[in-house]
C-alpha cells in the first residue's frame, strides 16, 4: 500500500463529471444506448458530445449537480475505427465484454446472457449516454442537447432507453434508502460520505494518477486516449419485491421481526440508519442525516457481527475496517444506483408483473480488482469472511440456501433463501476524458491509419 501523502492535481476540466461526483439527491436519470452504423457519423457524434459532456471542473452544487456522461463499449471503439494497437491496450476484461465474463460474475441461470433484455450483450451496443439531474425538467433540458447530437446523424441510431427516478424518500424498490455511500477521492474536491474513511488515491478512479499501490494503473494508449478516463460497469437488475416481502413475512414472528430481519440482511434499517450505530431499533432521524448515516466503522468490538452480520449486504460490499482476506481499499469503487419501474404498492405480496429494479453504474480504474472482485468474491462468495460459499442475501443473483445472523446463545439461521435479484443486462464501458473524446472524433477515415 502506498504511504505517499502528496495529493495530485487532477485535471478536472478533462475528467467527466460523472466519474467523480455523486448523483444529485433527489434525482432523475436516463440511460440511452446507441449503435454506430458508420464510423464517420460516430466520430461526429463524439465531436458534438465533447461540447455537451459535463466536466468535473464545473461548479459543485451539492445535491443539485446535473451532468451528461458518455461511455464507449469495446465494440463501439472498434466501430469508430480505433487503431488495433490502441484497442489491444485496453483492459482484458473490457475487451472480452460482460457476456464473456458472465460465469465469473455469477450471471448464470435466469440471469445468464441468453435471457438478457435486448440489445444488451450484443455487438450492437456502442455508446452509452447517461443523463442525471435533480429533477425531470432539468434532466429533459440536458437530454434535449444530447439527443440533438445524434438526431440528424443517419449513421448513429438510438436502440434502447431506460428512465429512472428517485422514489419517495429515495428508497429503492425493496424499501431501503439508497445512494448513501460515496468515497472521497484525493484531489477531486468532492467530500466522501464517511468522515472516518481516508480519501482514496485518485488512480483508483481515474487513469493517469497513482493508485493505492503507489503505481500508475494500466491505461490505454496513446496517453491522450487513456489519461483522465476510467472504466464503468453498467448493470440492469430486476428486483423481485413481492418475493422479498413474502419471504420476510414467512420467516418472521411479526411485523417488527420482519423489519429486523430485513435490516440484518442489508446491514441498515430501511430508513438508512446503520445497524453499526443503532443495532436494536430503527432511527429515522439518523437515517436521513447524510453527515452521520455513513460515518461509522464496524470496529473490533463487532468482529463477530452481533450488530452488523458479516454476511450482510453493506458489510460485504464495503467491509471498511473489518478483518477480511485482502486489502479493502484495493477494491473500493464508486457505486451509483438509480431506480426504475413503478413501486409495488405497500403491503402487496403478489407480483404484479411490472419490471422494477435498479440501474447500476460501478466506476473504477481497475475492472478486475474492483467491480469483478467484489461481484465474484464478496457478493457471490463468502470465503473472504470465513462464511464458505454463502452469498449476499440481498444482491446475489443466484441466492444462497441459508443466511446466518450472529446471535447469543446460538445464531439465527434463515433457510431456503431464494434469489431476489435477476440480471436483465449489462455492458462494460470506457469513459474517456474530454480530450480523448476529441482524439476519437479526429480519427482518420481509414481504420489503422495514422492518428
Amino acid at each position: 500500500m502506498a504511504d505517499d501523502t502528496s495529493v495530485p492535481v487532477l485535471e478536472l476540466a478533462d475528467i467527466q463529471s460523472g466519474v467523480l461526483r455523486p448523483r444529485p439527491s433527489p434525482y432523475a436519470a436516463t440511460y440511452i444506448l446507441l449503435r454506430i452504423d458508420e464510423a464517420r457519423a460516430g466520430r461526429e457524434l463524439l465531436r458534438r458530445l465533447s461540447d455537451i459532456v459535463t466536466s468535473a471542473a464545473a461548479p459543485v452544487r451539492p445535491g443539485r449537480d446535473t451532468f451528461v456522461s458518455v461511455a464507449l463499449t469495446f465494440e463501439g471503439l472498434k466501430a469508430l475505427g480505433v487503431p488495433q494497437p490502441s484497442l489491444d491496450s485496453f483492459a482484458w476484461e473490457f475487451r472480452q465484454g460482460m457476456v464473456a465474463r458472465a460465469a465469473a460474475l455469477g450471471d448464470v441461470g435466469e440471469s445468464a446472457p441468453e435471457h438478457w433484455e435486448a440489445p444488451f450483450g450484443t455487438a450492437a451496443v456502442h455508446v452509452i449516454l447517461v443523463g442525471v439531474a435533480p429533477d425531470s425538467d432539468t434532466l429533459e433540458a440536458a437530454l434535449v442537447r444530447a439527443r440533438a447530437a445524434f438526431a440528424d446523424l443517419a449513421g448513429v441510431a438510438p436502440i434502447w432507453r431506460q428512465d429512472c427516478y428517485a422514489p419517495p424518500g429515495e428508497k429503492e424498490p425493496f424499501g431501503f434508502k439508497d445512494g448513501i455511500s460515496h468515497p472521497a477521492i484525493e484531489g477531486s474536491g468532492v467530500p466522501g460520505s464517511n468522515a472516518l474513511e481516508r480519501p482514496l488515491k485518485a488512480g483508483e478512479l481515474v487513469l493517469g494518477y497513482p493508485d493505492e499501490t503507489g503505481g500508475l494503473p494500466p491505461a490505454p494508449t496513446p496517453d491522450l486516449l487513456g489519461r483522465n478516463g476510467t472504466y464503468v460497469a453498467f448493470r440492469k437488475l430486476h428486483q423481485k419485491v413481492a418475493q422479498f416481502r413474502t419471504y420476510l413475512r414467512d420467516a418472521a414472528s411479526g411485523p417488527d421481526d420482519e423489519e429486523l430481519l430485513a435490516a440484518k440482511m442489508m446491514g441498515r434499517w430501511r430508513s438508512g440508519a446503520p445497524l453499526a450505530l443503532c443495532p436494536l431499533h430503527d432511527d429515522a432521524a439518523l437515517g436521513h442525516d447524510s453527515e452521520r448515516n455513513n460515518t461509522f466503522l464496524f470496529g473490533a468490538e463487532d468482529a463477530a457481527g452481533y450488530s452488523t452480520p458479516p454476511g450482510s449486504h453493506i458489510r460485504r460490499c464495503n467491509p471498511r475496517d473489518a478483518e477480511v482476506a485482502g486489502v479493502v481499499r484495493l477494491h473500493r469503487m464508486i457505486r451509483r444506483g438509480t431506480a426504475y419501474g413503478p413501486l409495488l404498492p405497500e403491503g402487496m405480496l403478489e407480483d404484479d408483473g411490472a419490471d422494477r429494479g435498479l440501474m447500476f453504474a460501478f466506476v473504477g480504474a481497475h475492472l478486475k480488482r474492483q467491480f469483478e472482485f467484489v461481484q465474484s468474491e464478496w457478493v457471490n462468495g463468502g470465503e473472504f469472511l470465513g462464511l464458505g460459499d454463502a452469498r449476499d442475501p440481498i444482491a446475489a443473483a443466484e441466492g444462497t440456501a441459508t443466511y446466518s445472523i450472529p446471535r447469543r446463545p446460538i445464531p439465527r439461521r434463515m433457510k431456503g433463501l431464494p434469489s431476489f435479484v435477476t440480471m436483465r443486462g449489462g455492458e462494460y464501458g470506457f469513459m474517456p476524458g474530454l480530450k480523448a473524446l476529441r482524439w476519437l472524433a479526429d480519427l482518420p477515415d481509414e481504420p489503422g491509419g495514422a492518428a
